[in-house]
């Protein structure tokens, strides 16, 4: 089926079925022309991702409807960017439809919970976004079986010219040295023969022994490493396991080890602990945190039952929380079970169902929770925060937003409230080794939205630098927010972790470490994660622009003198906007050797 599908095509698929061709969504099944495709052989996430038909399309179902169909598509070259696509529909006599990822349904994915699909291909073959991303994995070699492959073939060249000397020779022996023959033709002598003989040999000049010994070497390496003690976790007996035996000699090389944080030295499995909200901080202390305790702070719900000053807030902030996400609700019999591809979106959304505000249905237009609001339009990417506009059941528009905090409050109104309150809050959360998230929102006029909406059309309508036109529309509107509160949740270290890092440490191996956390919450998580002591010493570098930061790597490398390039018992923290200078090829030789100095780097938001 794959071999016979070609670009214009429209195909259907059935529920189970892998889809052959990355393809627009135009109509399914479904009442709300939606459809849920699991990604796992792409990304590896195993939670299911809701797609979007095109609703100009949504009623197009029939045979005669789709041979009625006419128009184009303009859209991006082929690339190897899963999350991301620009494309526009040109139907006859209408205005452009903006074609985003969540109208695509992509090679390799599988439809799920979905009778069938019908989409038009628009990649086929190699430029599918699958076959862009399926690459020949390099063949890794480890420094002995370089070194050997080269000692191996200059022992071969040697023996080759061994060989030819020795040719030489012979022929001068045998015209020379058999003079009492009478006979000066050597015609009877192949030189090619003679030199298959001497090849032969001196054979064992090659260690053909050495190649097979070697590899016998590693696979019994690799069976110790799977019998290690040392490396074995009890409680789940878990032994270490030696996949492959190819660089077992590379271990005891590594200088640097380079790693993220969440999912590598956490669980990934979030928890929410505290939240403030309007000033007011609810949750308990982090002296009585637990391993089993959620939040469960009465406080809140009293505050919000009882008609405290603050209800109103409350009452906005977790309506924000229930809103704002990419959550997909399923149900499971009478019990709502939440497909998140963000565990942090999924701990929100079931903190608040506690507490009485219910996500129970997503459509294209709306969402429904305590009262339904119509959602018209939302919108998310790599920008440190997330939007959705909103109509009320009062008729009024309201824009919520959650992100870093960095990024919230540059954008709050000067007649927002508890700003320092929450700013010491979220302090005292980082401290904690909690993630944070801001939340605000601001009110919109019919006029002001309609007229952004305008922009925003255009916007979504163009192919080139179409991400830049949807930033600049976004920042005109996600402004003067009304600061509403944050919100903490608790990633909680793996096992072993610190023990481990201890370990790498004494092994003289440099530690690097990325996160997205607050820099108070990183360098708490690096503390209890032993990658940093209180006995180290610490670079920060936050700086604000490319001179400024070019000054402060330029003092550090001073300050270091002589030291500098070699091992120091120092951690070296970075936030992410100071990164973006030092990687400025100005600035970038000197950031490197001040980095090469630390025995640990920690790099943050």
């Amino acid at each position: 089926m794959v071999s016979k599908v070609i670009v214009g095509d429209i195909v259907k698929a059935s529920n189970g079925q892998f889809l052959p061709a990355d393809m627009v969504l135009i109509s399914s099944s479904e009442p709300q022309v939606t459809c849920y495709v699991a990604t796992s052989n792409l990304d590896g996430e195993t939670n299911l991702k809701l797609r979007q038909a095109l609703l100009e399309t949504a009623q197009m179902q029939t045979e005669r409807q789709l041979s009625s169909l006419s128009g184009k598509i303009e859209c991006e070259g082929p690339n190897r960017h899963f999350n991301t696509f620009i494309g526009t529909l040109y139907l006859n006599d209408e205005s452009p439809v903006p074609i985003g990822p969540d109208q695509v349904l992509l090679r390799g994915t599988q439809l799920k919970n979905t009778q069938w699909v019908l989409g038009i291909v628009v990649y086929t073959g190699f430029e599918t976004k699958f076959m862009q991303n399926s690459i020949k994995s390099p063949l890794k070699k480890s420094r002995v079986e370089k070194v050997t492959n080269v000692q191996i073939l200059v022992l071969f060249v040697l023996l080759l010219a061994m060989s030819l000397v020795s040719c030489v020779g012979a022929i001068l022996w045998n015209v020379e040295g058999t003079w009492y023959f009478g006979t000066k033709d050597y015609s009877s002598h192949s030189l090619g023969f003679d030199l298959l003989v001497f090849i032969i040999l001196y054979h064992n000049l090659i260690p053909i022994s050495l190649l097979v010994t070697l590899e016998i070497v590693k696979y019994v390496q690799a069976m110790f490493i799977n019998w290690d003690e040392d490396m074995h976790y009890k409680e789940n007996n878990i032994y270490a396991i030696a996949r492959t035996s190819n660089l077992n000699e590379e271990l005891g090389q590594v200088k640097y080890l380079f790693s993220d944080k969440t999912g590598t030295l956490t669980c990934n499995i979030m928890k929410f602990k505290k939240c403030s909200i309007a000033g007011i901080i609810y949750g308990l202390s982090p002296s009585v945190l637990t391993e089993s305790y959620e939040f469960n702070d009465p406080t809140l719900l009293q505050n919000f039952e009882n008609g405290h000053p603050t209800k109103d807030y409350i009452k906005e902030f977790l309506t924000l929380l229930c809103m704002c996400h990419t959550v997909i609700p399923e149900r499971d019999e009478d019990k709502i079970i939440y497909q998140a591809s963000s565990p942090d979106e999924a701990a929100l959304v079931k903190w608040v169902k506690k507490l009485g505000f219910v996500f129970t249905t997503r459509t294209p237009t709306s969402v429904t929770i305590e009262a339904v609001s119509s959602i018209l339009n939302t919108f998310s990417c790599n920008r440190k925060r997330m939007s959705v506009i909103v109509r009320t059941p009062t008729g009024n528009l309201r824009l919520y937003c959650k992100g870093a905090d960095t990024v919230i409050y540059e954008r709050l109104s000067e007649d927002s409230l508890f700003m320092k309150e929450t700013l010491t809050h979220l302090e005292h959360f980082a401290k904690g080794g909690l993630r944070t998230l801001c939340v605000a929102y601001t009110d919109l006029t019919e006029e002001e939205y309609q007229q952004w909406l305008t922009e925003y059309k255009k916007a979504s309508s163009v192919i080139q630098d179409r991400m830049q036109s949807l930033e600049e529309c976004y920042d005109k509107i996600e402004k003067k927010f009304l600061l509403l509160g944050a919100t903490a949740i608790e990633d909680r270290l793996q096992a072993r972790v610190p023990e481990t890092i201890v370990t790498l440490l004494k092994a003289n191996i440099r530690i690097w470490v990325l996160t997205g956390d607050k820099q108070e919450t990183a360098i708490n998580i690096a503390y209890s994660c032993k990658l940093i002591s209180a006995q180290m010493p610490r670079i920060r570098l936050n700086t604000h622009s490319l001179e400024a930061t070019q000054q402060a790597v330029t003092q550090n490398c001073e300050a270091l003198g002589t030291l500098i390039g070699k091992e120091n018992d120092l951690a070296l923290i970075i936030d992410g906007e100071t990164l973006k200078y030092a990687l400025n090829f100005e600035v970038e030789r000197s950031f490197l050797n001040l980095a090469l100095s630390c025995r640990a780097v920690l790099c943050c938001r």
